[in-house]
């Protein structure tokens, strides 16, 4: 999980950032983005891309990492009615820039999660195909975004209830579809994506 931070380092820089998002596909909600920055040769047993855990993993990780005072990260969010105007890839990247632009540390080096990556202002990037579960950095990024924007679904529980969004996150479960049938959009969704064929 450290190979691609090891491998920055040899090169000589020394402030790695990784940077994941969470909620690009849902049929709700914001796109959030966190970057995070790991001290050198730091490991925290059960950190993986944040997927392959289940939410109480997830939040007792998130815990965990937050207790961390030399662990750096920030968080950008970009909401529905901007994923409208500008489309989810746009909002993702936005999201990303976001997040790392608010860094308290500049990183020299960023590590995004996939093959698209954003431009950032004067800071090298590489792209990782599943580096969520392949670096340590892009995965605790991953936690942070996750448990970020779950709890954001599940206050907007109160503001719009009926939906489900505490249990399904936004997502198109079946449960979600036949809710918006029942009660049409929220304020909080993502009235460009096709709502019939989303899985």
């Amino acid at each position: 999980m450290s190979y691609f931070e090891e491998e920055l380092y040899k090169k000589g820089y020394h402030c790695i950032a990784g940077v994941d998002e969470a909620g690009r596909g849902p049929l709700a909600g914001p796109v959030v983005a966190a970057a995070c920055i790991l001290p050198k040769g730091f490991l925290l047993e059960g950190v993986d891309d944040s997927k392959k855990l289940d939410e109480a993993e997830r939040e007792t990780l998130y815990q965990k990492i937050l207790s961390y005072k030399e662990i750096s990260f920030s968080i950008g969010v970009v909401d529905s009615g901007v994923i409208d105007k500008i489309n989810i890839l746009k909002a993702t990247f936005l999201a990303m820039q976001q997040a790392v632009a608010t860094l308290t540390i500049k990183p020299d080096h960023i590590l995004v999660d996939g093959n698209q990556i954003p431009p950032f202002q004067n800071i090298s990037a590489t792209g990782i195909v599943m580096g969520d579960s392949r670096s340590i950095t892009i995965a605790t990024a991953s936690i942070i975004a996750k448990v970020t924007r779950d709890r954001m679904m599940i206050a907007f529980d109160a503001e719009y209830p009926g939906y489900g969004f505490p249990k399904h996150k936004g997502y198109a479960t079946k449960e979600h579809r036949l809710a918006i049938q029942k009660l049409g959009f929220s304020p909080i969704h993502r009235k460009t994506f096709n709502f019939g064929s989303r899985a």
